[in-house]
Formats: structure tokens, C-alpha cells, sequence
């Protein structure tokens, strides 16, 4: 698979703030969809996904304030309890900043177990939560952070390719 490569080198244009708000907004516009059923317990933290990239990939523009004020607007979006997602995504970034270098450093198949690590820290923070308020823990939920790893690969390979510049051969 070329996209799993990282022998050759890249050349990668600078992010724009506007690219990074972009993904940011798809991927909240993405959590709110009405999911249900079977794919209400399966369906990927698309934020989270799109944070931890960040996280990893520009930890200096992308950080923990920023992921606590996305968190907010999750939970304002998704009605859940008031901070639930902004701890979540605030662990998550913290998760990404302080292993960015760490997880750049693998290619995207070996991104994947690290990016498991902290993804499934994030979901014990959200079954925490519904413990403390529910009195029980739904261990189904954890299924939402194996399709989140899983969402990795592609979603980080379509950010790659975006920003990777065209270099003439010749």
C-alpha cells in the first residue's frame, strides 16, 4: 500500500487555519448525525479522531485549551452532560501533544496501536462519567473506540494527501 510508506520523502504545505477548522466543524457535523441502532453503538468520535491529528501532527496550533472549547461545543451539540466530552478531548490532547513526536515517528499501521492507547483513555473517561452517573458502566460503548482507531488510517491518509505538494520528477 503507498500510503503506508513513509521511505520516500514528502514534502507537505503548510496547514491553514482555515483547513484546520474545516475538519474540525465536518467532524462535529459528523457526531451529530442521528445515529441508531447497532450503529449508535459503533459509530467513531469523529472529533476525536480529528483532534488527536491535530494533536500529533501541529501540537503547537492544536492543544488542550482549544480541544476543552471543542469539547464544550460537543456537548452543547450533543446534549450529554455539561464537560463530559471537554475532559475527554482535554486527556486526548494532552495524550497527542505530549506524544506527537512519538507517533509521527511510526508509519500509519504502527500509528495504530498508539493512537488505540489513547483513544480507548478518552472512552474511559466518557464510561467514568456515565459510572458516577448512571451507577453502571455500558462496556459496549468500547466498540465506538475500535471504529475510531480504525478511521485512523484513511482519515489520516486523506489528510496527508491534501497537504502533500506535487513534486515534478523531472
Amino acid at each position: 500500500m503507498p500510503f503506508l510508506n513513509h521511505t520516500q520523502p514528502e514534502i507537505l504545505r503548510p496547514v491553514s487555519t482555515m483547513f484546520i477548522v474545516t475538519s474540525i466543524v465536518t467532524a462535529l457535523l459528523l457526531n451529530g448525525l442521528p445515529w441508531g441502532g447497532l450503529w449508535l453503538t459503533l459509530h467513531p468520535d469523529f472529533v476525536a479522531v480529528v483532534l488527536l491529528y491535530w494533536c500529533t501532527h501541529k501540537p503547537l496550533r492544536i492543544g488542550v485549551g482549544l480541544s476543552w472549547a471543542i469539547g464544550i461545543l460537543a456537548d452543547v451539540g450533543d446534549a450529554s452532560l455539561f464537560g463530559q466530552h471537554a475532559l475527554a478531548y482535554t486527556l486526548l490532547a494532552f495524550g497527542g501533544v505530549v506524544l506527537s513526536r512519538r507517533i509521527r515517528m511510526f508509519d500509519l499501521r504502527e500509528q495504530t496501536t498508539q493512537v488505540l492507547v489513547i483513544l480507548f483513555s478518552t472512552y474511559a473517561v466518557y464510561a467514568l462519567v456515565q459510572w458516577q452517573v448512571n451507577g453502571q458502566i455500558v462496556w459496549t460503548y468500547f466498540l465506538g473506540c475500535l471504529t475510531s482507531t480504525l478511521l485512523w488510517v484513511p482519515m489520516s491518509s486523506l489528510f496527508q494527501s491534501m497537504r502533500q505538494m506535487r513534486v515534478d520528477r523531472e
